[in-house]
C-alpha cells in the first residue's frame, strides 16, 4: 500500500497541483468545526473555485455511520462521478471517517488527506487504514484503502492545544519502542519540548511506512503498530460510553502501553529496568487515566472485540525489549484485568 507523502512548507502548494487538473470533477473538503476555524483559511487559497465544504462537529463520538451520510448525502446532491475527490482536512476522526466514507461512496472515490494534529500526521492519515466506531466499539467497520495522497505541514500544530500534542505524541513513542530503541533513548530527554516538529514527524511516518508496506492489510508486520492499542482501545471504548470522561485516543494509548509494557514484564520479555524506564518516561509526559477498581472487568470485555483477535484468543503486541516489539502474543482476560488493576496501583 503505496502512498505518496508530502511533508513541509510547501505541501499545500503541492496539493493545489493534484487539485487543479482536468482529471478531477470536483472538489469536497470534509472538516470539523475546529478545522473549519482554525485550519481552512490556510487551505483555501489552494483549492479550486467552486470547491464544496462539508463541516461535522468535532468528538470522537461522531466518529459514526451517521456522519458519514452528511458526506454521502453532500456528495450525492453534487452528483460527484468516480473523478471527484474529497480532501479530508482534520485530526485521526475527520481522515480516518473521511477515507471510508469516500473509499464506498460510488465503490471508490479518490480522497487526500491533509492531516492537522500530531496524531493524524504521524499514524492515522499514513497507511490506509479508514473507519468509524459502531455500537461503541472503535473501528469496528472499516477498510484498508490508500490515500490518493498526504500533506503533512507542520504549520498546523501550531493551532493545537497541549493535551491535542500530548495525544499526537504517544504514537510517536508507541513507534520507537517497537521499532527504535535508539531513538526513543535519544529523545526520552527532550519530550515534547520541540521547536522543530519536521525531523521527529519524518522520522515516525518513514518507520510506519516501512512496515506498512512490507504488510499492507495487516496480516503480519504491520501488527506491531497495534503495540498499546489492545488495552488502550478498551480503555478509551468504556469511557466513551460515560458522559464526561471521555479521552483522548493518545491518552489512551498512553496508558494502554503501561499496560502493555507491564504484560511485557510479567512474560519475562522485558527487564524489571527497561519496564521502569519506560513508565517514567510516559508519566512524564501523560497524566494517568482515572477509573475505579470495580471497573477493570467491564473495560478488559471491550477487549474481546478487538480486531487482531483470533476467534476467542485476544491477541496482542508486546516488547521483548526496548526496540523490539512481537506480534501474535496471546493474552486472557484475566491477564488484562490484571494489567489493568497494576495500572491502577500506580501513583499519579
Amino acid at each position: 500500500m503505496f502512498q505518496t507523502i508530502q511533508i513541509g512548507l510547501t505541501t499545500l502548494v503541492q496539493l493545489a497541483e493534484l487539485l487543479h487538473t482536468p482529471a478531477v470533477s470536483q472538489v469536497v473538503v470534509l472538516a470539523d468545526e475546529n478545522t473549519v476555524r482554525e485550519c481552512l483559511p490556510l487551505v483555501e487559497p489552494h483549492l479550486p473555485a467552486g470547491y464544496r465544504l462539508v463541516e461535522m462537529p468535532a468528538g470522537e463520538e461522531y466518529k459514526t455511520l451517521d456522519t458519514c451520510q452528511l458526506l454521502w448525502a453532500e456528495l450525492t446532491e453534487l452528483r460527484a462521478d468516480r473523478y471527484a475527490v474529497v480532501v479530508n482536512l482534520g485530526g485521526g476522526v475527520v481522515t480516518d471517517l473521511g477515507g471510508f466514507a469516500a473509499a464506498v461512496y460510488k465503490r471508490g472515490v479518490r480522497f487526500v488527506q491533509v492531516p492537522t494534529t500530531l496524531l493524524a500526521q504521524v499514524d492515522a492519515s499514513v497507511g490506509g487504514k479508514t473507519g468509524v466506531d459502531f455500537m461503541g466499539f472503535k473501528n469496528q467497520l472499516g477498510v484498508f484503502q490508500a490515500a490518493a495522497a498526504v500533506f503533512i505541514d507542520p504549520r498546523f500544530l501550531r493551532t493545537l492545544d497541549p493535551r491535542q500534542l500530548k495525544s499526537g505524541y504517544a504514537e510517536v513513542v508507541k513507534h520507537w519502542l517497537i521499532a527504535d530503541a535508539e531513538a526513543f533513548e535519544r529523545n526520552r530527554y527532550v519530550g515534547i519540548m520541540v521547536d522543530d516538529w519536521t525531523p521527529v514527524i519524518e522520522e515516525s511516518v518513514a518507520l510506519k511506512q516501512r512496515i506498512v508496506e512490507q504488510d499492507p492489510l495487516e496480516t503480519g508486520l504491520r501488527k506491531l503498530l497495534n503495540f498499546g492499542h489492545t488495552v488502550g482501545h478498551a480503555l478509551e471504548s468504556y469511557l466513551l460510553q460515560q458522559p464526561g470522561r471521555e479521552i483522548l485516543h493518545g491518552e489512551a494509548v498512553a496508558a494502554g502501553m503501561v499496560c502493555e509494557t507491564w504484560l511485557s514484564y510479567h512474560r519475562g520479555l522485558l527487564s524489571a529496568a527497561e519496564l521502569d524506564k519506560i513508565e517514567t518516561f510516559l508519566f512524564s509526559i501523560f497524566e494517568k487515566v482515572q477509573f475505579v477498581l470495580l471497573e477493570t472487568e467491564a473495560i478488559a470485555d471491550y477487549a474481546l472485540q478487538d480486531k487482531k483477535n483470533t476467534g476467542s484468543i485476544i491477541n496482542c503486541t508486546l516488547l521483548e525489549g526496548i526496540g523490539h516489539g512481537v506480534y501474535d502474543q496471546p493474552v486472557t482476560l484475566a491477564e488484562i484485568v490484571e494489567a489493568l488493576r497494576y495500572y491502577h496501583r500506580l501513583p499519579g
